[in-house]
Order: structure tokens, then sequence, then C-alpha cells
């Protein structure tokens, strides 16, 4: 199982997004990201993430000149046919549950709690006070920054010792001369699907709190 190291911040780092930018250099960065389905080149994706032993702060930065979201008044129906990107954690391999978190480059978040088979509950929410998402349009890329406390993730059961079963995705929506848009989905785990399928169990991987102190 891939595995990706989040790094150990102080505390003093609870403005990470936005007071202190410069302290994303201390992060790993993972470019390891493509498409299982789909023959052509991606462009660049910066999946970075750090911890203070009370929050996980994580990062996207996404190279894409191109941007599209979706007309529709409605969030969910919007966003679920926009550019965007996603971050699935689970509570074991059974996906009895897991949840979904897909934001948008306008900030706007579609979360919900998902089962086996692709059964969503889009009543369930990530409690508002435990999470944060901001996110930046440039002209040739645009950024997610989404900030998850550790006791959310906690009561939530996604959290074994210092280790979190997740997947990591994007998904890129792409102009046709029939001017419908495609998406082409973008993957940091091979979920090994004849089809693109990121609710299946081989799509995870692991983050791992480095330096995590478990009863902070």
């Amino acid at each position: 199982m891939k595995i990706y190291k989040v790094k150990y911040l102080k505390k003093s780092s609870e403005n990470l997004i936005k007071d202190n930018p410069k302290k994303w250099k201390k992060a790993n960065t993972l470019i390891d990201f493509y498409s299982p389905w789909d023959s052509k080149p991606i462009k660049k994706i910066e999946f970075k993430a750090v911890h203070n032993n009370e929050k996980i702060f994580f990062r996207f930065k996404v190279d894409d000149k191109d941007t599209y979201t979706h007309p529709s008044r409605d969030k969910n129906e919007s966003i679920n046919t926009s550019d965007r990107v996603e971050l699935f954690f689970r509570t074991n391999q059974s996906l009895n549950p897991y949840y979904c978190l897909e934001i948008d480059t306008t900030s706007r978040i579609m979360d919900f709690k998902a089962y086996p088979n692709k059964k969503f509950d889009f009543n369930w929410n990530w409690p508002s006070e435990h999470i944060g998402v901001k996110s930046t349009k440039k002209d040739t890329y645009f950024v997610v920054e989404i900030t998850i406390s550790i006791q959310s993730l906690k009561e939530l059961s996604l959290l074994n010792g210092n280790f979190i079963e997740t997947g990591i995705y994007r998904a890129k929506y792409i102009k046709e001369k029939s001017d419908t848009y495609i998406p082409t989905w973008i993957t940091w785990v091979d979920p090994t699907t004849p089809e693109p399928n990121f609710h299946t169990q081989n799509s995870f991987g692991l983050l791992e709190l480095e330096d995590f102190i478990k009863n902070v």
C-alpha cells in the first residue's frame, strides 16, 4: 500500500493556510498522480499535508488554466460535474462506512457519508466546526486548502494509531467538440478497475502522521 508521510509542525502553525504559506515547504510533495483509464498526459498535481497534533492541513496545487464549473443551481449537482479535488477517508477495508470530501475551484464542498456499492448519504456533513476549505484560482493553476481537526478524525474512527486510510483524487472536465464536458479521472492509487471507480477498497493509500502524540 502506498504511504504518504505527513510532517509534523508546531502548534504555532494553527493558521498555516492563511498566515504561513512558507511553512508548506517543510511538507513532503506528492506528484504521483495519473489516470489508469486514459492514456493522455495529465497536468501536474501537487499534494501536500502537515499536522500539528490538533489539525491536519491539506493542500492541492493543480496546473490548469481552463477550469470548468457546471452552472447548475443545485450545489451538489454542480460540484459533481465540475473540476475538483477529492479526499476519501475509510474506517477499514470494508468501506462500511467511508467519508468523502469533494471540493471545487470556488471553495464549495460536497461532503457525504458512503457505504459499499456506492450507497451515499448526502444528509450527512462533516461537522462544520472541524473543517475549513479555501480555493484560490490563478491564471495557470488553482489551489485547494483543507483543514480537518484530529478530534473529528478520531470521533469518526478514521485514525488508527498514526495512520489514516485515504484516497486522493482529481476530476478534470475537458470540453469536447460537441460542447459537452467529459471527465478524466485521476488518482494516487490505481484501483485496478476496468472502468473509472474511486469507490472501491483498492483506491486507498495511507497517510502516516510523523511525530504524532496520540493523547494531545
